[in-house]
């Protein structure tokens, strides 16, 4: 249930925890009531303002939206002894485990979220202070809005129950209510999402707004991207007719939620989508030139997709936000503080690494070959099979190397061989053990293993580095971090969307679709490879031409290597139907409990606490919590639940 309270001009929203029965319902508990709201334009545009107020948190990945990276096999977290990592590792939760141990359960945040833009798109032509083209902006704004949450329940959920398109009604009873399919929860947020592109403009400031104080919000790029994410996941495995549904999950109606055929035809509806976006001209990968040297560049460039707020990839996004135990870092939230090495920094736990799988991912510099093909067993990650043609070592140390990115003042090292010669994105997003760490403020090499001379050494109890990686993706380069008011400075843009995914998309897509388009997948898959500085495609791999199974498995090792720790992953995964195959394994590491530094990098399964990962059919989807099973009681369940 939504109550509105009007105090002076702000409006202040609280829950009730009542049935299901009023549910969806608003009620205006004081004298003000929804007219006089929307008769102004500061509350109207107030109320819009609270509408992004819902936006998912996927930057937080340890305390929100963006759980799914712990759940996905591109992470680590040491911080074994929290309540919602190891139930999510080991798929140890179910429609009971108590919301304040799972951050899956936002079921009711997005449907009361819902509700209040289906509010707002019914009363906001009441502003008569503004003017029609605002008044059309903000409707079709609050439209994105809507579709967009219904997407995010979508991800986690599957389908789910369509409120329709106005504000709901109070006589709604909770044994009335049961998900619609998969067709018609696409078809409606792709409709919305139609609707909504054709209303907004290509820039805010087109409708009189001041582009710098309103960026963020949605635009006509926002919603066609969007629609386009959303066509990809239709068109994929687990949305597109999958056996593990089939005859599964019928709603009240009668109807099966999921599509009991596959339909591949939807990879080219998906396909113009992501087209749609390119053609707008409206956006670029982020191309740095500062530096002469070429990987410097290329890391330059994937950095300043980061620290460059609203640059020009970014389709829709926002400013970093932070849960309150985080507070102190400011806008760089948990990600940072959580993933900086303790010892070195002020506030610094190091619980949050890359797993082995993804520092193995990434591609080889001079090759441009993605040198691990896969593992030996069950995900041994002790034994990677390596590509001969990439130019890798898995092997011993090289004395005298300079490390290639951000750290042109630092000393040459000893640098373990497999950390040499990567990727740029590689060294801008990791620090391996024994590299300088990079800020030449500081000065100082990041090592985790047990010898107290360590600047982060190991533990058994405290926190520290437990992979071996550290993970440095939102770390500014030459950030002193000593100081409290070190922090309070950083502020960062998290790109929700951007041009790269839509670029991997509409590769995915065209190799996808019956009538394959090799040429157009290759084209855009390398132009994201071509902007850190990787070679081409089917340069690295000549074999490729013709290949449609060698063509998927580079656009997914680029997807997992551009989105690292985005909270994309584990949704991948998922639409693909390969996490089943991918997540379970033990906890493999750098051996970080060793005492010399040249033992350290032998891999083992033994210094991560916690139990192994694992990965059943039913994990694919979550569940819907028992305290909306309660409230619905005609509600069909996700399989496995």
């Amino acid at each position: 249930m939504k109550h509105i309270h009007i105090v002076a001009v702000f409006i202040i929203l609280a829950f009730s925890l009542a049935s299901c029965d009023s549910y969806f319902d608003v009620k205006l508990n004081n004298q003000a009531n929804i007219d006089d709201i929307f008769s102004q334009s500061s509350t109207t545009h107030k109320y819009l303002a609270n509408l992004y107020s819902y936006l998912p948190l996927d930057e937080e990945i340890i305390g929100s939206d963006g759980y799914v990276v712990a759940r996905s096999d591109e992470a680590m977290f040491s911080f074994y002894q929290w309540v919602y990592y190891l139930p999510y590792r080991t798929g140890n939760y179910s429609s009971a485990t108590p919301t304040s141990t799972t951050y899956f359960n936002f079921w009711k945040k997005y449907y009361v979220a819902i509700n209040q833009c289906s509010i707002f798109m019914d009363h906001v032509g009441g502003d008569v202070e503004d003017t029609d083209t605002i008044r059309t902006c903000m409707k079709a704004e609050a439209r994105f809005l809507r579709a967009f949450y219904y997407y995010c329940l979508f991800r986690q959920y599957g389908p789910v129950y369509l409120a329709g398109q106005t504000e709901s009604d109070a006589s709604m009873s909770g044994a009335t209510i049961d998900r619609n399919t998969v067709e018609e929860n696409v078809d409606f947020m792709v409709s919305e999402l139609d609707e909504a592109a054709s209303h907004l403009p290509l820039r805010i400031s087109e409708v009189g707004e001041s582009s710098d104080r309103w960026e963020g919000r949605a635009t006509k790029g926002a919603a066609l991207a969007l629609k386009a994410r959303i066509l990809m996941m239709a068109a994929s495995p687990l949305y597109n007719g999958c056996d593990l549904y089939k005859g599964k999950m019928k709603n009240m109606d009668g109807k099966y939620l999921f599509p009991q055929t596959t339909d591949d035809t939807k990879w080219d509806t998906a396909a113009k989508a992501c087209l749609d976006v390119i053609n707008l001209n409206m956006y670029s990968l982020c191309q740095s030139t500062d530096s002469s040297d070429p990987m410097q560049r290329g890391a330059d460039s994937y950095e300043s997709v980061f620290f460059t707020p609203w640059n020009s990839e970014t389709i829709f996004g926002w400013w970093k936000r932070t849960s309150s135990g985080y507070s102190y870092m400011g806008g760089a939230g948990a990600p940072l503080g959580c993933a900086c090495p303790p010892g070195m920094f002020l506030y610094g736990f190091g619980g949050i690494a890359p797993s082995l799988k993804l520092v193995d991912s990434y591609p080889m510099w001079e090759t441009g070959r993605y040198p691990v093909t896969g593992y030996q067993g069950q995900n041994d990650y002790s034994k990677p099979i390596i590509d001969p043609k990439a130019d890798y070592t898995a092997e011993d140390f090289t004395d005298g190397y300079k490390q290639p990115v951000d750290a042109s003042w630092a000393p040459a090292i000893k640098a373990h061989n497999s950390t040499i010669g990567r990727d740029p994105r590689y060294y801008a997003c990791i620090v391996p053990n024994g590299y300088y760490w990079p800020s030449k403020s500081l000065d100082e090499k990041f090592t985790c293993y047990n010898n107290s001379e360590c600047s982060s050494p190991w533990s058994a109890t405290n926190g520290c580095v437990r992979v071996g990686y550290a993970w440095r993706k939102y770390y500014p380069p030459d950030t002193p971090l000593k100081e409290i008011t070190d922090y309070k400075g950083l502020k960062q843009v998290y790109p929700e969307i951007r041009l790269a995914e839509i670029y991997l998309d509409y590769a995915e897509a065209c190799n996808e679709k019956p009538d394959r388009d090799e040429t157009n997948a290759i084209k855009y898959l390398n132009k994201v490879r071509n902007r850190v500085g990787l070679n081409d495609i089917e340069t690295a791999y000549p074999e490729i031409s013709g290949n449609k199974e060698l063509l998927r498995w580079c656009i997914r090792k680029e997807r997992m290597v551009e989105f690292g720790m985005e909270a994309m992953r584990h949704y991948d995964a998922c639409r693909w139907m390969i996490a089943k195959d991918e997540y379970p394994c033990d906890n493999w590491t750098l051996n970080v409990s060793a005492t010399k530094y040249e033992d350290s990098y032998k891999r083992v399964n033994t210094d991560f606490v916690g139990d192994p990962a694992t990965f059943a059919d039913r994990d694919y989807l979550f569940p819907i919590s028992s305290t909306q099973l309660s409230e619905m009681t005609n509600m069909t369940q996700n399989y496995g639940f």
